[in-house]
């Protein structure tokens, strides 16, 4: 991470700038917070291409056919040598929030070249103490004060975000004074007990005023700015709010992810596709012995140069690939599982076992998915609404997302990591008896009513993206097998995810009855085969008999077996909470909707509809 003058001020992990920090988020630094910016800022010098071209056309279709690449955040390379300077490489960033507080004698002002009172101080050895200091501050003479981020922001629901309107908010209006500002803070520092006040003309005013009804009418309208791109909107018809300083409500990523399906016929084929961002810029054969001195094609040792020319100009010459529907991406991956077998390649490997012991006429088929690659593509980002109110990233409406660059992206932040899983496939006709049931068909309007009522409170079409009471059994099933295996198997809960086939789900038409667990961790925790050494007959059959153990009796019951689906808007799910079903928001699909426990057992509340029978 830098300043876009290329003074680094701190770290971040690849995987971080997807998932936490991304395009438009606010990093709090120890001394300063930032902005990432744009990438129309970016250096792509030092970023790698990921080839997956289901990914591409799934991006592709979300943002426009001008993004031609998925590339990786840029990262130093152990092979650049010394002659490179590393702090040149990193993810441009600014400073944000740009008005700041001394700590000392509580002076307020804006990070300005009009404003000498606030200055950069660079640590040349020691990025992460850059700092603004205050440089003629009155209550320290010994050393200059370090300024401190000032912790309220303004936002609206269609992405912009702005600095608080500190001025007019402070003088009740547009003023002419030019009066210095200070900001107090009293007692345990709740918004009551802070106070603005002017220097010049000694106006004041509580930031008490800035929350609630009041803030509706104190603050002023969106001003459009969008500072991760450095530019603002003319127009914006939403709604300001004050937030705060690192609030979970200030950033919250879009992205779409694929599992690698090799399609190659062969082992070759598939490196080269792999490999491809590189292997394409060779465009003679005579220079395939200096790529081999320079250890460019280490993974193709085993080939002869012809065979891996010829390789090369068959890709060269091949068609993109084209699909028919590339917002569907989870029927391709459920054919290739259902099957248990896949082409030969390096980044899927599947062995099918039996299914577990004393499930055997509810799960048809185990694969152990030995092998995994997951590609996931940062395609923009919403603030104040998260996309978790939504089905999918496609019902957001196109004025909440908030661009990544100011025009058209040719390219898109992507990352790649590798692991394990597991793969479930269950009878339908089984789970199709079980939702026909009469006595299930109650609790099913519930949802549905709970469904509609969630939906048009959020002004989204009542009657569309029903998952239906399979999915969300399926659903309930894979977060208490995943709560399961998270305690008795080492893996940290948020290191594991689902990724559920379900007929009807998401447009889908085939009939797929599914669930795919699974690690996809930067790290090495979920690569080791400790997932997989789970799929044991006999072991899966243990975990699933104590899942659904652990989730009979809840401690927070009776209130958890009494929740009930349609409550006043604000839940989707029935008898679950933080104590039985609910997970990490990275590892569910659904953000903890959709969840009934009494749909697998019995509980002290219901027990007409439990698909698996009492022991």
């Amino acid at each position: 991470m830098r300043k876009s003058d290329k003074t680094p001020v701190g770290e971040l992990r690849p995987s971080q700038m997807l998932y936490t920090y991304g395009i438009g988020a606010i990093v709090d630094l120890p001394r300063i917070a930032v902005m990432v910016m744009g990438i129309d800022d970016w250096d792509t010098t030092y970023t790698r291409e990921i080839e997956e071209e289901r990914l591409l056309s799934a991006v592709r279709a979300e943002l426009g056919d001008s993004v031609v690449a998925l590339r990786t955040p840029p990262t130093p390379d152990d092979t650049l040598g010394s002659s490179v300077n590393l702090g040149i490489i990193g993810v441009p960033v600014a400073a944000f929030p740009r008005w700041m507080v001394c700590p000392a004698c509580r002076y307020l002002g804006p990070i300005s070249s009009a404003n000498p009172a606030i200055e950069l101080k660079p640590h040349q050895h020691r990025p992460e103490r850059t700092a603004y200091v205050h440089a003629n501050c009155n209550k320290s003479v010994k050393r200059q004060p370090e300024m401190l981020p000032v912790r309220f922001l303004v936002a609206c629901k269609h992405g912009h975000l702005d600095d608080f309107p500190w001025h007019s908010f402070v003088h009740k209006g547009k003023s002419d004074c030019k009066g210095r500002l200070f900001l107090y803070e009293f007692g345990f520092g709740e918004v009551s007990e802070i106070t603005i006040k002017c220097e010049a003309c000694a106006a004041t005013r509580k930031m008490s005023d800035a929350f609630g009804d009041e803030g509706k009418v104190n603050l002023p309208n969106c001003t459009g700015r969008r500072p991760h791109l450095r530019d603002k909107e003319s127009v914006c018809s939403a709604e300001v709010k004050t937030i705060l300083l690192g609030a979970s409500n200030s950033w919250f990523p879009l992205s779409v992810s694929t599992l690698h399906l090799p399609s190659a016929a062969s082992k070759l084929a598939e490196l080269t596709a792999l490999y491809w961002s590189d292997l394409k810029e060779l465009t003679d054969r005579s220079v395939m012995g200096f790529a081999r001195k320079r250890g460019m094609l280490a993974a193709f040792d085993e080939f002869e140069d012809d065979d891996l020319w010829n390789a090369i100009e068959v890709k060269r010459s091949a068609a993109p690939l084209t699909l028919a529907n590339p917002k569907d991406i989870k029927t391709p991956e459920w054919e290739i599982f259902s099957k248990g077998t896949a082409p030969a390649g390096r980044d899927l490997q599947l062995t099918p076992v039996a299914a577990p012991v004393g499930y055997e006429t509810i799960i048809k088929k185990v694969v152990l998915v030995e092998k995994l690659r997951e590609a996931k593509a940062f395609i923009g980002f919403t603030r104040i609404e998260s996309p978790g109110e939504f089905a999918e990233a496609r019902e957001i409406p196109q004025e909440q997302r908030a661009p990544l660059s100011r025009q058209a992206p040719t390219w898109v932040p992507a990352t790649e990591v590798r692991g394990e899983g597991l793969f479930l496939e269950f009878d339908e006709d089984v789970l199709d008896a079980w939702v026909d049931r009469i006595a299930l068909r109650v609790r099913e309007k519930q949802f549905l009513d709970a469904h509609k009522q969630w939906r048009k409170a959020r002004g989204l079409d009542p009657d569309s993206h029903f998952p239906g009471m399979g999915y969300i059994l399926i659903h309930s099933l894979s977060h208490a097998l995943m709560r399961q295996l998270s305690i008795e198997c080492g893996y940290s809960s948020a290191s594991i995810r689902e990724r559920i086939y379900w007929l009807g789900v998401d447009g889908i038409t085939k009939k797929m009855a599914g669930l795919l667990i699974y690690t996809a961790a930067p790290d090495s925790e979920g690569t080791l085969g400790g997932l997989v050494s789970l799929g044991d007959p006999k072991r899966l059959g243990t975990h699933l008999d104590q899942a659904l153990e652990m989730v009979r009796l809840c401690a927070s019951d009776p209130l958890c077996a009494e929740n009930f689906p349609l409550r006043d808007g604000i839940t989707l799910h029935a008898a679950a909470c933080h104590a039985c079903l609910f997970l990490p928001e990275t590892s569910c699909e659904r953000s903890n909707k959709y969840l009934d426990r009494a749909l697998l057992v019995e509980t002290m509340e219901n027990s007409d509809f439990a698909f698996f029978s009492t022991p």
